[in-house]
């Protein structure tokens, strides 16, 4: 009734005249209309009105898309790639199944064939699989596979008469498009008959040799291709659509048969896919489709006053497309995401998706059923049009719903149908797509890994209803799937770790001297200073520090005299101080005069005279610091220093004088991308940032707001770092040289027009852009005469002159798409830079040594212990009673029990009183950015991590060059934290200025991980790839990966069909749970055997509610004083409220039970808490939900331990208590039992935390041995 009002009161409006013939008759008309529209706004109260308002708002929407031109991505296209060919898969996996996993299906319009998808193959079932006969029965059908092989088919769909069948595939080149072929029915579709015959029959007696050949390397030729394609039943397939860099999902033909209707996703900053509805043209014949091609039908809605440049931000659009009759589509959408965000924790019960329709005649949206209570999505629609079949939750169950569409009456028919994934981004669909049977007398759908019968009939008013119990229609299919190995890795990272010194390979903040002979760079925590030309020809050294044992950063020479070095110092207490240092003399003096605050950038006018101005700039609030202290008046500062006549020897101190703000427009300034540097004698100040260059002049005078005036001098759309040359101290007026990273590269772009946006889209490029790098760099810096550029890129500080550019030009100027880079690429010097530090074992020898002089005193003893030593897998074998476990130099010295073990004389010994010890826990799936922090400051993530037990962490999308930084600052002292490995930079399809790849190519591919590996060093083994659409770009990564030693862990990101071929192609993780948290024998098999190890993240689980909401519900973590003493408690106060549920909102319990079957398979599931707050509790916490699932919890302590170790490669160092590895352990009261099934948060109740054999308490993290008692302190990032 609601939608047929709408459309009413839409499409024909009241107008005067005509039936209104008197006065009085129009009021009575008047009073029925108020009454009309007061019912109408009552019952759309709760729709937007994008769709209330009909036929204007869809219009108005379709003129807003088609402004907007999705003409940003890609850069460049994919090269030739055949994902089935240029890509090995030795393995083959063979089973059978009885049951399956979010069975997409559809039924023949005449037949009654089913045809459904499962594991990236498509099957059929002939009609009489649900004759009565067989539904009474418990008879299995024999599932035809119809389509098989490396491509993942997905959606099969009928067309309406039957003679084609449409599906989703990622064949050929990996984006996922839509494919057609001719349908021939089941028995004549079976690619694995008993009897095959013909070109089948010869396709699959040369099958094993040929996939082999394919195995090996061996190219295919031609006639190799055709019997694989007639063997995988593509062989005549064509394709609809040819999308390249976007993808299209479930497809269904128009009922002409002419063209298709399928929900399209686009990507912008975030790799969230955002769906609109497109129609394609089904061509005569394999005819060429220009890439992109189509035309958008429904567009996307946008928020309440949102411009129309930013339709692509908009997240959430229409999807599920059927149609209704010839230019009607019926579809759904999510109605609660309402801002153009997407978000998590939706209320399932309260609904999420509604249905709609739109005629494209009139250009009228009017909705059919409203998204409360259950929501409302996957509508399909009975033969004859009549009944609208969807989905919705019924509280604790999800119901089949019917509504007629003449009467309008909705029934919930079955509530036996699997829970929908409406809570998340629903790229499989928000439920497995079903069908009518021929005559409407039955819905064939999935639901708890079967497909199911259920009768209809039609009662006395021609309304369908339910006719009797559903049956399930038994299939046995035979599962074939051929895999690449898994991607595995090991390193010896022990003895890196025991060493006595490390290299730093990570450097930033590079800066040349005027003569070009030297140049300044930071290296974890400290400053140096190094010669430059030739290779090698001396050692960096150090900046004169005035406090030797704090974190320096921020360096700088000092124009007009390059012995004279500034630097910022670090204290958690006092922030920044800057120091002066004399190269020459070694003296180093503080430069006071300067609030309390955090500083940086310090740099000198050039000036023969003493007296010098001074500018810097002053940030606010930070990660690591907090926004408690000295946050207030950020901006960019201007001062005076008076400089020694005589160097600076007799002076203790510098005074900076006349302190004054000249411009905010630095604030937020990413400090890592942010240089200053005075012009014209100290008159203007250049700022270089991230994207824009732009000139203060602090010779003029402020206007009312203090503020003095600016010259935009350069702009990026796409750059993370901009430089331009001043020679002399000054900068041309209308055109100027630009140098600039975009996306990991730096390019040179001449004589760009002063304040023009600059760019390396191909085809959107200044004139003459020149690419400079291979595999990339960062921090760059002109020389002073603007002759030469230098940059980093891990421990090699790189030049060119340009002048040399011109040997180049012709290929500068053909190649319109890497700018010449292989030419330029030969001019280009390179210096490789050593520094080194002392291990953090070296100095745990050194504090021994200076405060024992006995022997045995370098051994730290645990006597009387239970340990789980986790090193054979099997508890029987793991658990030691009455043990002795024995460090020294950080390592694990022995292990043995009471009787057999010698106490060295001189030794510490801890009586553990028979209290558990354990290896340390390792979080496979640890977020934190205090990396991103510019200041060295102490880390309360990091620590947090420490206290409760984490000693090892993997961060799978940190920062190639940050990344490292605070690693090696951990591995250096300056910092108290676990030990950890990271991915740098995610390999990131979304388009955030300065994060996004495409890898069109095998160059690319080795460029981003090389680059990884270039700042990250030895350590540096693993990558993330996060969503990219192209399965032929992963798989290149993988290949470039197998070659450099590298893993693979992947971001999970919701998409069902994805993660899948993940798995399939060997990837060595997949991070996230899978979106389905009930999962069945068909991706049971296959994930427990493929290799892959699942990291399921109960805390962000997909599917549902986030694990974390329950930890919020049922533990009080604002007043948790262990969380009080490491963390803000700001943060911690943001956590106090959490929302009431049902346990059954949450999937968790699922998902765990899914990985402990699949455990018990073979899989290795690890512990990732994702880094959410609070960091530490969440991590026991989901060792609690992992095991709730049904694993013992040994088998969890061994998921946090060994098989981490395992799969980051590292179970030589780290995962057990084996002697020879590094004394990363846990030391627990006597009180606790880690075996006792009934308590596995146990695990939070730690006494002593043992990492590289330091030993901390730790609820306090004060430090035991060997210095016992020592504690530096966090930065007063709280108020209280």
């Amino acid at each position: 009734m609601k939608s047929s009002l709408i459309s009413s009161v839409a499409s024909k409006p009241l107008t005067w005249g005509g039936p209104f013939r008197t006065r009085g008759h129009f009021r009575v008309a008047l009073l029925i209309l108020l009454l009309v529209v007061a019912s109408v706004v009552q019952l759309t109260s709760r729709w937007p009105q994008d769709y209330v308002r009909g036929r204007l708002s869809s219009c108005a929407l379709r003129v807003v898309a088609e402004e907007w031109k999705d003409d940003i991505w890609p850069y460049r296209h994919q090269t030739p790639w055949d994902i089935s060919t240029d890509f090995r898969y030795p393995r083959k996996l063979e089973y059978d199944v009885t049951e399956g996993t979010w069975l997409r299906l559809d039924v023949h319009p005449k037949s009654g064939e089913i045809v459904f998808d499962m594991l990236g193959d498509v099957y059929c079932l002939p009609a009489d699989a649900y004759s009565s006969h067989n539904l009474d029965g418990q008879l299995a059908s024999r599932a035809r596979p119809v389509l098989l092989g490396i491509p993942h088919d997905s959606d099969p769909h009928f067309s309406s008469e039957g003679d084609r069948l449409i599906f989703r595939s990622d064949a050929e080149l990996g984006i996922e498009n839509i494919w057609i072929t001719e349908w021939k029915g089941c028995d004549n579709m079976d690619l694995r008959p008993v009897n095959a015959t013909g070109e089948l029959l010869h396709a699959l007696t040369v099958q094993d040799i040929e996939e082999q050949d394919l195995a090996r390397g061996r190219r295919e030729t031609p006639g190799r291709k055709h019997r694989r394609l007639v063997r995988e039943g593509r062989f005549g397939a064509q394709r609809v659509t040819n999308e390249t860099y976007r993808w299209v999902t479930d497809a269904r033909f128009h009922p002409s048969g002419q063209r298709v209707v399928a929900t399209k996703w686009s990507t912008w900053t975030s790799t969230i896919g955002s769906p609109e509805g497109w129609e394609y043209v089904i061509s005569d014949g394999p005819n060429h489709i220009e890439a992109g091609s189509g035309r958008r039908l429904v567009s996307k809605s946008l928020p309440p006053g949102w411009s129309e440049d930013r339709y692509p931000q908009q997240m959430v659009g229409p999807e599920q497309f059927i149609w209704l009759s010839e230019d009607t589509l019926v579809w759904s959408k999510n109605m609660k995401d309402t801002d153009g965000g997407f978000a998590y924790n939706k209320d399932v019960h309260q609904g999420i998706y509604a249905i709609f329709k739109t005629n494209l005649t009139t250009e009228e949206t009017v909705p059919l059923v409203d998204s409360s209570p259950g929501g409302a999505s996957r509508p399909e629609l009975s033969r004859d049009k009549r009944t609208l079949a969807f989905v919705r939750r019924v509280r604790d169950k999800e119901a089949l719903v019917l509504k007629d569409l003449v009467t309008g009456t909705i029934r919930h028919i079955w509530h036996g149908l699997t829970y929908d994934i409406t809570p998340i981004v629903a790229y499989p669909g928000t439920y497995p797509s079903f069908a009518f049977t021929p005559d409407d007398s039955a819905i064939i759908i999935w639901a708890a890994g079967q497909i199911y019968h259920v009768p209809l009939t039609i009662n006395d008013i021609g309304e369908r209803i339910l006719a009797g119990s559903p049956s399930p229609i038994r299939f046995k299919a035979r599962i074939e799937k051929r895999l690449a190995e898994t991607i595995h890795t090991t390193r010896d990272y022990r003895s890196l770790a025991t060493s006595d010194t490390q290299r730093i390979y990570s450097l930033t903040d590079l800066r040349v001297s005027a003569d070009g002979n030297k140049a300044l760079f930071h290296a974890a925590g400290v400053n140096y200073v190094h010669s430059l030309g030739g290779a090698r020809t001396s050692e960096p050294r150090p900046i004169p520090m005035l406090e030797p044992n704090s974190s320096y950063f921020s360096p700088n020479f000092v124009p007009g005299n390059h012995d004279l070095i500034v630097q910022a110092r670090w204290s958690n207490t006092n922030f920044t101080t800057f120091e002066l240092a004399n190269l020459t003399s070694g003296v180093a003096y503080e430069l006071d005069g300067l609030a309390l605050g955090r500083y940086y950038s310090l740099t000198f006018s050039d000036s023969s005279s003493h007296e010098r101005r001074v500018a810097f700039i002053k940030s606010g609030a930070d990660i690591l610091t907090g926004s408690m202290v000295a946050t207030a008046n950020p901006g960019l500062y201007i001062g005076d220093v008076t400089l020694p006549r005589h160097g600076l020897l007799g002076q203790t101190k510098l005074h900076i004088t006349n302190t004054r703000l000249v411009s905010t427009r630095v604030y937020g300034a990413d400090p890592y991308s942010t240089t200053l540097r005075f012009l014209e004698k100290g008159q203007k100040i250049l700022v270089e940032m991230a994207q824009e260059v732009f000139v203060v002049d602090v010779a003029a005078e402020p206007d009312k707001y203090g503020q003095y005036p600016h010259r935009t001098i350069a702009k990026g759309r796409m750059s993370n770092e901009m430089a331009i040359p001043s020679p002399g101290g000054s900068i041309a007026t209308d055109s100027v040289d630009i140098a600039y990273m975009e996306y990991w590269h730096l390019y040179f772009a001449p004589a760009v027009r002063t304040g023009e946006q600059v760019w390396s889209k191909p085809g959107r490029n200044p004139k003459g852009l020149v690419r400079l790098t291979v595999d990339g760099g960062h921090h760059i810096t002109w020389s002073d005469d603007g002759k030469k550029l230098y940059w980093l890129l891990g421990p090699v500080i790189h030049s060119i002159e340009l002048s040399k550019l011109h040997q180049c030009a012709s290929e500068i100027e053909e190649d319109q798409l890497t700018f010449g880079y292989s030419c330029v690429a030969k001019m280009v010097v390179r210096q490789e830079i050593f520094v080194e530090f002392a291990t953090d074992v070296a100095r745990l020898k050194q504090e021994v040594a200076e405060r024992h002089e006995s022997p045995g005193a370098d051994h730290f003893v645990i006597y009387n212990a239970t340990l789980l030593t986790m090193e054979d897998g099997n508890l029987a074998n793991d658990l030691v009673l009455n043990a002795v476990l024995v460090t020294r130099g950080g390592e694990i010295h022995s292990v043995t029990t009471v009787e057999d073990a010698i106490v060295p004389t001189g030794a510490t010994v801890y009586d553990a009183q028979g209290g558990f010890v354990v290896p340390g826990f390792i979080d496979m799936h640890a977020h934190w950015n205090g990396y991103r922090s510019y200041y060295p400051a102490r880390s309360w993530q990091l620590e947090t991590f420490l206290a409760y037990g984490v000693t090892t962490l993997h961060n799978p999308s940190t920062h190639n060059v940050r990344g490292p930084w605070e690693r090696d600052r951990i591995e250096r002292g300056h910092i108290l934290g676990p030990r950890f490995f990271q991915t740098g930079t995610a390999v990131f399809a979304g388009g955030w200025v300065g994060l996004h790849e495409e890898i069109v190519n095998m160059d690319e591919a080795y460029a981003a991980l090389r680059r990884i590996q270039a700042d990250g060093g030895p350590m540096a083994f693993s990558y993330k790839n996060y969503e990219l659409p192209s399965r032929a770009s992963r798989q290149r990564l993988l290949l470039a990966a197998r070659n450099l030693s590298m893993i693979c862990v992947p971001e999970g990101g919701m998409n069902w069909d994805w993660d899948q071929t993940y798995i399939q192609d060997g990837m060595t993780t997949v991070e996230h749970s899978l979106p389905i948290s009930v999962l069945y024998d068909d991706v049971k098999t296959l994930f427990a055997l493929s290799g892959t190890a699942s990291d399921p993240t109960h805390v962000v689980n997909y599917g549902g509610v986030y694990g974390s909401q329950l930890v919020r519900a049922t533990h009080d973590v604002p007043n948790d004083p262990k969380l009080r003493r490491f963390m803000p408690h700001d943060i911690l106060d943001g956590l106090a409220e959490s929302t009431s549920r049902p346990m059954d909102s949450y999937a968790v319990f699922n998902t765990s039970a899914s990985a402990a079957d699949m455990v018990h398979k073979g899989l290795r599931v690890l512990i990732g808490s994702h880094g959410e707050q609070p960091m530490g509790l969440n991590y026991h916490e989901e060792m609690w939900f992992t095991r709730q699932g049904g694993l013992t919890n040994y088998e969890t302590l061994r998921a946090a331990t060994s098989h981490a170790a395992l799969t980051l490669g590292i179970f030589s160092s780290l995962g057990s208590l084996t002697p020879g590895k590094l004394a990363d352990f846990l030391v627990y009261p006597p009180h606790v039992d880690l075996l006792d099934e009934k308590d596995i948060r146990q695990t939070r109740d730690i006494k002593y935390v043992v990492k590289g054999g330091r030993v901390f308490e730790a609820e306090t993290l004060v430090e035991f041995w060997p210095v016992r008692g020592r504690r530096e302190p966090l930065p007063p990032f709280n108020a209280d």
